[in-house]
């Protein structure tokens, strides 16, 4: 149970749960579990190592094992980075040169000298069938006997563990933060809730569970030890069936329902009866979800069960049998006939569905006592609209002043992005100014005032993590949107991937841009070298694992923009795969070290997209020369196969202009609406921290000697900061 949830506590808060075992001489055991640590670019603060010291060697042993597994997969280094050059980035030969070699190789083997003459004799080679393209020509062990060891710099990262509580608690209260969120949960973080839930169901709880997807999983717990069910709408059932059988339960994607046993069919058909019986208008959403209700229908048998009549309502209203007019439809209605007042008077009922049409609405609106009422009714029922709808809103209209004609960005909940022209007309600046500052005043009026801020700077330009869709899971990933300064002089992306079943050829490239989008250059496996940098050579299976590099000069790039991209060629896509992660890594002039180095790893990042093409983030150069990282997290659908950086160049540009161009609300944004006129407000320097009293810590991770009593917000908790 420990080696199962520990890494959960440790992933998410960078605590270490406090260690139970005898007392004992363990200070030698815990500065070498240091200094291990630090290989992988973590350290233990100073408490934790006193914590550590005074118990028995071997109880520091069994942590210092547990723990290393759990940080070196957070950062990459619990699987092998070969590389196909030996000697990458040096000795990287050109292109052409590369693969004239590999076919002088195969004319010289006897296996495959004729085969390749008769591919010469046509005029086309296939790389794939070159005995030495594509395969590791070494093993993981000759390629570290060939590489220097990593010069250690100060720009490494340190990340730093903290003590935490008692295993215990420290689950209980990850349980109740991730269960209690107010936004929703990361694919990962929801696996993780999850594994939570079933130990902390009949435990203490959250005083609410706002989100959906959430409150799906808590209640599958729920039903499996005997606890209430938290029910209030027809489609938390529907939920609930979803996650029952392993489906989706964000309903985004369709669910193979499984038989259910006869408990569980009561369970689910009596929460549905109670539901209904209190409110028969509940019956309207289940138009939404139709031929999820009858494929449902076919596993709860509600005809069995005669003594919930309400039940069988929802699946009468499925089949069409039972007339249900859905609120959506009435809204359409009324907007069909240009009955602006009667849209918006219908929609201050639903307060949440009001301001997601607030932009349409004021589209709609042909005169001003219809644009008057629309922002009235913002107004009266602000307070009842969640924070993260608030704050998404007034994101959506703050970049709404822009004129028509620009591009518009789709993205949805698993990050497939597409671009089209802006063809809206624009919303009025005075109905815009009026609303965005409604909204800042609501948004105001839910943040604490705390007396004292201590910030690190580097988090400001961090965007408001308005949901974990919007984040791959990984160590150092910012929400999309975040923009981060890049310090360094070397740039080193890695691609790892395992295949499950077939062959699976993913493909590592970076896109240079210039300012107005149009290429530059790119690196590729067609494309080795240029000024810029190396490619560590084409990997075409991974039985095994394989890894790919970029190594970049950023001194020596040439345009504006680097877009990294993971490009699948051949096989499974990146859900299919058995692992799969990108990340970069910094360095220093010229640092020595192997292709990979834990701890130069900047950022690690789980791919999980439906699309065959991943753009994670994109680095651009301001107009002082330094380099920034803006956040992506997006896929492109792309090809079935042969997903290639030539090929997909326009459409990356173009969704590249449309992202650069939009403006996210970040951390900024809330310091300033917290900050009042007797708030104390000084900014971390990264040095000492103030001893002197509390304070409210917002940064990229937390500093050691906080005072007692002190609210420390970081990236593992960031959604905090989002008001409810």
């Amino acid at each position: 149970m420990i080696d199962r949830l520990e890494p959960l506590v440790i992933r998410h808060t960078l605590r270490v749960p406090t260690p139970t075992g005898p007392v004992g001489e363990g200070a030698t055991v815990a500065r070498q579990f240091d200094a291990v640590l630090l290989s992988v670019g973590f350290k233990l603060s100073p408490e934790l190592l006193e914590r550590l010291s005074g118990l028995s060697g071997e109880t520091v042993v069994r942590i210092a094992g547990r723990t290393l597994r759990t940080v070196r997969q957070m950062v990459g280094d619990h699987v092998q980075h070969n590389a196909y050059f030996i000697n990458f980035p040096a000795d990287v030969p050109d292109t052409v040169d590369f693969w004239m070699a590999c076919v002088a190789d195969a004319l010289y083997d006897e296996e495959t000298s004729s085969a390749t003459l008769k591919q010469l004799r046509s005029g086309v080679v296939n790389l794939l069938d070159l005995p030495t393209y594509g395969r590791y020509q070494h093993t993981y062990a000759e390629m570290l006997a060939a590489q220097d060891e990593l010069i250690a710099a100060a720009g490494d990262r340190i990340t730093v563990l903290h003590p935490g509580g008692d295993l215990d608690g420290e689950l209980t209260a990850l349980y109740l933060q991730l269960a209690g969120s107010v936004t929703p949960l990361s694919e990962e973080h929801l696996h993780d809730l999850r594994a939570l839930a079933e130990r902390c169901a009949d435990g203490p709880q959250p005083e609410a569970i706002p989100v959906r997807e959430n409150r799906a999983v808590v209640n599958q717990a729920r039903l499996k030890v005997g606890s209430g069910l938290l029910l209030d709408t027809v489609t938390d059932v529907l939920r609930l069936a979803c996650a029952l059988s392993d489906g989706d339960v964000a309903l985004a994607e369709p669910t193979r329902f499984r038989s259910l046993s006869r408990p569980v069919r009561r369970a689910l058909l009596a929460g549905l009866d109670s539901v209904v019986a209190a409110s028969p208008a509940k019956l309207a959403d289940v138009a939404a979800h139709r031929e999820e209700w009858k494929r449902l229908g076919e596993r709860l048998h509600p005809h069995e069960y005669p003594r919930w009549p309400h039940a069988a309502d929802v699946f009468a209203v499925a089949r069409g049998e039972l007339k249900a007019r859905s609120f959506d439809g009435r809204v359409e209605e009324l907007l069909a006939e240009n009955d602006v007042l009667g849209a918006v008077k219908l929609l201050k009922s639903a307060p949440g569905k009001l301001y997601r049409a607030l932009d349409r609405l004021l589209r709609t609106a042909l005169t001003q006592e219809e644009r008057d009422a629309v922002v009235a009714a913002a107004e009266e029922v602000a307070p009842e609209v969640s924070g993260r709808v608030v704050l998404s809103v007034r994101e959506h209209l703050h970049n709404r002043a822009r004129e028509t004609g620009e591009l518009r960005v789709f993205v949805n909940r698993r990050g497939r992005a597409w671009v089209t022209d802006d063809e809206r007309t624009v919303v009025g600046p005075e109905e815009r100014a009026r609303l965005i500052a409604v909204l800042d005043d609501e948004t105001r009026r839910r943040l604490p005032s705390p007396e004292r801020l201590l910030i690190d700077p580097d988090v400001l330009d961090v965007a408001l993590p308005l949901s974990g869709k919007a984040t791959a899971a990984g160590l150092g990933v910012l929400p999309r949107g975040s923009v981060s300064q890049v310090e360094g002089e070397l740039l080193r992306f890695f691609v790892y991937w395992k295949e499950s079943e077939e062959r699976t050829d993913f493909d590592l490239s970076a896109l240079m841009l210039n300012a107005d989008y149009s290429t530059n250059t790119w690196l590729s496996y067609t494309s080795l070298t240029d000024v810029e940098g190396e490619h560590s050579g084409d990997i075409t299976e991974a039985p095994d694992g394989a890894s790919e590099f970029i190594n970049l000069r950023l001194g020596a790039v040439r345009g504006t923009f680097v877009v990294p991209q993971v490009n699948i060629f051949a096989g499974e896509g990146f859900e299919e795969v058995e692992e799969s992660f990108f990340g970069f890594m910094l360095r220093e002039g010229e640092q020595q070290g192997r292709p990979f180095e834990p701890r130069t790893v900047r950022m690690k990042s789980e791919l999980r997209g439906t699309g065959r093409v991943a753009l994670p983030l994109v680095f651009l150069r301001g107009e002082n020369g330094r380099w920034r990282a803006k956040w992506l997290h997006l896929y492109l659908k792309g090809s079935p196969s042969a997903n290639r950086v030539e090929e997909n160049r326009l459409t990356v540009a173009n969704l590249l202009r449309g992202i650069v161009e939009r403006e996210q609300l970040t951390v900024w944004h809330l310091v300033e609406l917290m900050t009042g006129e007797a708030t104390e407000v000084t900014l971390w320097d990264g040095g000492t921290v103030p001893d002197d009293g509390p304070v409210t810590y917002i940064g990229l991770r937390r500093p050691d000697g906080l005072p007692e009593g002190s609210r420390i917000v970081t990236l593992e908790n960031l959604r905090d900061l989002i008001p409810a």
